[in-house]
């Protein structure tokens, strides 16, 4: 009955934790590609075939459906899988569907025209790769008329964050809140497209002022995620054993991984 996780990196965790913590009685098997993370600065090609990679390991470990826990595999990779790869007893599911639908306040089901919402502007923080895709933009303006996106490239945040400098992380994060401001002083609401960056969330909050509505997926991906598994309960695979795997070095990626969720976690080599 387990359920994949993937994610360039460390970032996913967020998403892992709030998953598991919605749905303790469920094994989720994490895979980080610590060795070519970050995927931010890659190409579309390089990104789909790493992604597949680790998707189909996931599928091996025996998880039917895999959580795509990184924002940039979701923007660059996530249609042309479900296109012209996915098996179709298996299911891939990116993160931009909750989103978006708690943006819209509209089901994915719902298709409806498009229609205003409340949010008219909003701020994206984005890998570089998610920001040139557009996809957060184009899977919006399918549900919603009106709104003015003013997207910002966090460059070298997930860097930081993976090395585990967040003293350096915390200062590019208000770099990038600034560099955005300039752009759309007075956003409704701001995004944070990419799982890595709830680990700086209150940073996020703190340069951006109260007034500003943060929208994190942790949460949203583990309540939609909880919604669709109660809907299709056949998704849940027939692996049984829950496990964090990584390409990177098991032991480095354990130690930032334990520092980032300050609980013990062990990685083994993927």
């Amino acid at each position: 009955m387990a359920v994949g996780i993937f994610d360039s990196g460390l970032g996913g965790l967020t998403v892992w934790d709030a998953l598991h913590k919605r749905l303790p009685e469920v094994p989720f098997v994490y895979l980080g590609d610590n060795a070519h993370t970050p995927y931010g600065v890659r190409d579309a090609d390089d990104i789909y075939a790493l992604t597949t990679a680790s998707v189909a390991r996931l599928f091996d470990a025996g998880c039917d459906l895999v959580i795509l826990a990184c924002n940039t595999a979701s923007a660059a990779a996530l249609r042309r899988m479900q296109e012209s790869w996915v098996p179709a007893d298996k299911r891939v599911l990116g993160v931009f569907v909750p989103l978006i639908e708690a943006l819209t306040e509209r089901r994915w089901g719902d298709n409806s025209p498009p229609r205003e919402v409340a949010v008219t502007n909003v701020a994206l923080f984005a890998t570089p790769a998610t920001v040139a895709s557009r996809a957060f933009q184009r899977e919006l303006a399918f549900r919603a008329i009106g709104v003015d996106v003013e997207a910002q490239a966090c460059g070298g945040v997930v860097d930081a964050i993976e090395e585990g400098d967040m003293i350096l992380a915390e200062a590019l994060v208000r770099s990038h809140v600034e560099a955005l401001k300039r752009k759309m002083p007075h956003p409704q609401a701001a995004v944070l497209g990419c799982t890595h960056y709830p680990l700086l969330e209150e940073v996020f909050r703190d340069a951006l002022g109260p007034d500003v509505t943060v929208y994190s997926q942790p949460s949203l991906v583990a309540a939609s995620l909880a919604d669709y598994l109660a809907r299709h309960p056949d998704r849940i695979g027939p692996g049984t054993e829950a496990m964090f795997l990584t390409t990177g070095d098991p032991r480095r990626v354990s130690s930032h991984a334990t520092q980032f969720l300050r609980r013990e976690i062990i990685f083994q080599p993927a």
